[in-house]
């Protein structure tokens, strides 16, 4: 199908600004670009009851998250949220806008951790430190105010890798029992492979970005076949936590995210799986621009919902409580 026109004119409008592919820049200019796009592209800054910086241990140190918590005491539903960025770009300023919306529409506190970036830490640094923030707001649930019987995992592009990996180790390794993932547009199979069709256009992510961000992530191209590189390639899915994955019709990764979908089905794993049509990846973060990213963080919010066994009503009260934000 062809793109969307809320497509055709965002690449048009980037055309016209002369803006160069992040994997033609340096480092520090993609990754101040790859916020300045997302930010405005989020659309209006939601406000929540609650929104708190601060730090949980990590493997290497204090690890930064960023706490989003509606209205109401004592503890509640959360979900582990990864941004995205090809474990290369991206920050809890990133993901903020997804995780004032699902916290909200939810309504459930969200958790973003600020994970160690490649190419400065290679993998597994992002996995272990996603891991490790995961077990530590289980194992402390109430000094986090978690209900521990309500514990999600979640991210988009980079950030639905980890969120995979962290539910294969979370299940291997005895680790916290979770009632969902959330996976969108996420990367599944980090072994070379041939390009789709067109996969080209300098203007939207393409097969160099996504070279771009492998190179940046692996130490050791072997590594692409490790399955919390690649969780397309774990022998067993099954065991998994009920899965939603997203996906979008023109971005390089759509076949690979809707293999691991496919997959876990057969492993028995409840999953549902959403293809946009005329989407490109980036969309879901991006509601300000394109009218599919609300649509796709709205079904986000309302699986997060079904799976923390909240009922509609609330959550609609939910997503207007508090009226600003308190640090």
């Amino acid at each position: 199908m062809a793109l969307d026109p809320q497509v055709v004119a965002y690449r048009a409008a980037r055309a016209a600004a002369g803006i160069a592919p992040l994997y033609t820049q340096t480092l520090a200019e993609a990754r101040a670009a790859d916020l300045a796009a997302i930010r405005a592209g989020a659309g209006a800054v939601e406000p929540v009851h609650e929104v708190r910086d601060t730090h949980l241990p990590g493997p290497d140190g204090p690890l930064p998250v960023r706490i989003h918590r509606p209205a109401g005491d004592g503890p509640l539903p959360t979900l582990v949220y990864f941004f995205g960025g090809g474990w290369t770009l991206g920050s809890v300023d990133t993901a903020d806008g997804i995780c004032r919306r699902l916290a909200n529409a939810t309504p459930c506190q969200t958790v973003t951790v600020g994970y160690r970036l490649a190419p400065e830490h290679r993998f597994p640094a992002a996995v272990d430190d996603c891991y490790a923030a995961l077990r530590r707001l289980a194992g402390h649930a109430e000094e986090y105010r978690v209900d521990p019987d309500r514990l999600a995992v979640g991210g988009d592009s980079a950030g639905g890798n980890l969120a995979a990996a962290v539910t294969l180790l979370a299940r291997t390794d005895g680790g916290p029992r979770l009632a969902a993932q959330l996976l969108v547009y996420p990367n599944t199979d980090q072994r070379p492979g041939p390009a789709p069709a067109g996969d080209e256009d300098p203007l939207l992510f393409n097969r160099h970005s996504v070279d771009w961000y492998r190179r940046h992530y692996l130490a050791d191209p072997a590594d692409a076949a490790h399955p919390l590189v690649s969780p397309l390639l774990a022998e067993d899915l099954s065991g998994l936590p009920p899965a939603l994955v997203i996906t979008a019709e023109h971005d390089p990764l759509c076949a690979e995210g809707e293999r691991y979908a496919g997959r876990l089905r057969e492993a028995g794993v409840p999953t549902e799986l959403t293809r946009y049509a005329g989407m490109i990846h980036g969309f879901f973060a991006m509601p300000g621009v394109f009218d599919a990213g609300r649509r796709a963080q709205e079904q986000a919010a309302a699986f997060l919902r079904d799976r923390f066994g909240l009922d509609p009503v609330s959550s609609a009260a939910g997503s207007t409580a508090g009226g600003s934000d308190r640090d």
